[in-house]
């Protein structure tokens, strides 16, 4: 089997890590996940979005890009937990339209973005995970995350919509939609086992793939 680079994304409670994880486990890849618990500055964000926005997003820049050059280097196939490409189109413009970030530093983080992505080469396919914010209110409150213990709904319903519009536009590789509130891949194999059926379709090139209802 030819070399993959897989991305996962997904609004925050989506079951990105889990996904990743799973995935890695039963296919034998590679896994890369987004720094949480070593993160520097993400507890101040959540503490203070408007004075520690920026500097979040710097971090996760060089952070990420790190992670996709060294999974693309890679010889085997690699999985990683969130892409580089939300930093901008979700999480940074977010935090604009909160006014977290001011027109001038948003304008300066682009175009380091823009500088950045350019150098990357491009992954083979995206999984874009779904689920409503009531469910991932639910899940957030569950995992019981002290980091992640003031993140506000709205600010969930800002990001489900920035999601929406990004993944309408995106086209630097296929996009499988894989619906988290109706899919059990963690305790279902059988679940796990369908979605690498759509992942090999779709990068076969297949379109208008769906899950069937349960």
């Amino acid at each position: 089997m030819a070399k993959r680079l897989v991305l996962v994304a997904g609004n925050i409670g989506s079951g990105k890590t889990s996904l990743t994880q799973r995935l890695g486990e039963r296919l034998g890849w590679i896994t890369s996940y987004e720094s949480v618990e070593d993160n520097p500055y993400l507890a101040d964000f959540y503490e203070d979005m408007q004075a520690w926005a920026f500097y979040l997003q710097i971090y996760f820049l060089g952070h990420r890009a790190e992670q996709h050059l060294e999974l693309a280097a890679s010889h085997r196939s690699a999985i990683a937990d969130r892409s580089i490409y939300e930093d901008l189109h979700i999480f940074a413009k977010a935090s604009y339209e909160l006014g977290n970030v001011q027109e001038r530093d948003y304008l300066t983080y682009q175009r380091m973005y823009y500088m950045v992505v350019r150098s990357l080469p491009r992954p083979d396919l995206l999984l874009y995970l779904t689920a409503p914010v009531d469910l991932l209110v639910e899940r957030i409150s569950q995992r019981g995350r002290e980091i992640e213990a003031g993140v506000p709904r709205d600010y969930l319903e800002l990001l489900e919509r920035l999601y929406q519009e990004w993944i309408d536009t995106f086209d630097l590789c296929p996009v499988l939609k894989i619906p988290s509130d109706d899919l059990d891949f963690v305790n279902k194999s059988r679940h796990l086992d369908l979605v690498i059926e759509r992942m090999n379709e779709k990068m076969a090139g297949k379109e208008d793939i769906i899950f069937p209802d349960e």
